[in-house]
């Protein structure tokens, strides 16, 4: 298996403190329809800190159901304790996931051989293909290329890293030292383009939430070495992609976004809390300069 393309990272919907699942299924459906190559559930974007483990493989679940095997589903199933990624990931994979997320361990701050022994423990705990990923931001630290060399290398099912560091020069790295079928995924919408200039093979993305169409479009014109093309396309929908990101805390104003257009509630737990009344007005005037709003 290899990672390519177009990954949505999914919001989770909400609605009176419960999981929405038919707004939850109605999304899975535009992301397919807009031809995402993949879905990721319960990542940072999926709110996974503020579910409890019944709600988080509950959504793993419905993902897999409703996808019918029409995309891929990776079910973000990381942690920063070893033994519940490997409980979570584990039951993803009884599920019928296609992969799984592994987030840097956060807060803990392990050493690289701390976090080696870290993706170790889970990639021998699992058959399934191990998406690494890699988001200092706000895991503080960063998988170094070196650590991420070393678990391809001595682990098979671990095949492909999300690269969220901001820094283009990363995939440089990471491409002088992992395997030529190890895949590096974008996990910034608006570095799509210089990512995969420089040997990414794919985005995981925020913005397709939203506008799936537009960046699976974006992503195949860059693996097609359509640059022109892309870059037109970047050009175009790079404010709101930025927006999207700086608006507020990943995923306020993503979810907020889907909200407006009448496919969800902006509903989230506690700590994070709904856009401010000026960045909503900001945020409107956003898509609404895009058409995005009924």
């Amino acid at each position: 298996m290899q990672f390519s393309g177009t990954y949505t990272a999914l919001i989770t919907p909400f609605r009176a403190g419960e999981l929405d699942v038919p707004a939850f299924q109605a999304l899975i459906e535009r992301q397919i329809a807009g031809g995402v190559d993949g879905l990721v559930a319960v990542g940072t974007t999926g709110e996974s800190p503020t579910l409890d483990t019944a709600e988080h493989l509950e959504v793993l679940r419905l993902a897999v159901e409703f996808a019918a095997g029409r995309c891929q589903v990776v079910a973000g199933t990381g942690s920063n304790a070893t033994a519940e990624a490997i409980e979570l990931t584990v039951t993803a994979e009884a599920l019928g996931a296609t992969a799984s997320l592994q987030v840097c361990p956060y807060y803990n701050k392990p050493s690289q051989e701390g976090l080696y022994l870290h993706f170790k423990a889970i990639a021998e705990a699992t058959g399934l293909p191990l998406m690494l990923y890699s988001v200092p931001g706000r895991s503080v630290i960063e998988i170094a290329p070196e650590t991420v060399a070393r678990l391809a290398a001595d682990f098979p099912n671990i095949i492909a890293i999300k690269e969220a560091g901001g820094s283009v020069d990363r995939i440089n790295q990471l491409l002088q030292v992992v395997p030529e079928e190890f895949s590096i995924l974008c996990g910034d919408d608006p570095l799509t383009l210089p990512f995969i200039a420089c040997g990414a093979t794919g985005l995981v993305s925020v913005a397709s939430n939203l506008i799936p169409d537009v960046i699976a479009r974006l992503v195949r014109a860059c693996l097609n070495g359509s640059f022109d093309e892309a870059l037109a396309i970047q050009k175009h929908y790079y404010p709101l992609m930025r927006g999207l990101m700086s608006l507020d805390v990943n995923p306020v104003p993503i979810k907020s976004a889907v909200a407006m257009q009448g496919h969800c509630t902006a509903e989230f737990r506690l700590p994070l809390a709904p856009l401010s009344p000026a960045n909503t007005e900001r945020l409107t005037m956003l898509l609404e300069s895009y058409n995005l709003l009924p």
